[in-house]
């Protein structure tokens, strides 16, 4: 059992460690409300996304959904259009009064939430690309070893970013430091939506 359980460990890590439209908008709610409880909306949502494309990508259904060209298609570009609309909503945030300024709503973050978790193709196919083809290895209770433990540290990670995000907002009183954070939030999420662009135009 230990070896499923490090291997997802590792494999988990390895994958969401690197900074994506994910990771920023956890992190970026994290800063930009005054509680871990406000932001619950985003860390459960984000969860239960990487949760649901986990057991996809095990069971194998991943596969046969994209297997379908126009399903791609149609992945990226709502994927695109998610991720232009939420860099354009962060660059404009706080723009005229940061006193004034007022943290997403718990549907919004919602919505926007998904949006980054399941309309991110490179998040899509690192799911089924990586942790699909290495549970395809294990079976039975190692398989749900594997499955549990990559899931437990998506999990972790979300608590674990908003927890920081909510930190660095907690030292910034004037608001100045969540200016420039949302501003770099959307300048990385218009570079994701650039490299989905060119995958895109990579298919069609």
């Amino acid at each position: 059992m230990l070896q499923p359980a490090v291997h997802g460990l590792l494999l988990a890590l390895g994958l969401i460690l690197p900074l994506g439209a994910q990771n920023v908008f956890v992190f970026n709610q994290g800063a930009n409300h005054k509680s871990i409880y406000k932001t619950l909306p985003v860390i459960i949502t984000a969860g239960l996304c990487d949760t649901l494309l986990i057991f996809l990508a095990i069971l194998g259904v991943s596969f046969i959904l994209l297997s379908l060209p126009i399903l791609q298609i149609s992945i990226y570009c709502i994927g695109m259009v998610f991720l232009v609309y939420m860099a354009w909503s962060l660059w404009t945030s706080h723009q005229y009064q940061l006193q004034t300024y007022q943290p997403m709503t718990a549907k919004k973050q919602i919505g926007f939430a998904l949006s980054v978790s399941l309309l991110n193709p490179h998040a899509i196919m690192d799911t089924i690309g990586v942790i699909g083809t290495s549970a395809a290895i294990y079976e039975d209770v190692e398989k749900i070893v594997f499955a549990i433990v990559t899931v437990l540290v998506s999990w972790i990670w979300f608590f674990l970013l908003a927890i920081v995000g909510k930190i660095i907002g907690h030292v910034d009183k004037t608001g100045k430091y969540i200016l420039v954070l949302n501003k770099c939030s959307a300048i990385i999420i218009i570079i994701v939506a650039l490299m989905i662009l060119k995958q895109l135009i990579a298919i069609i």
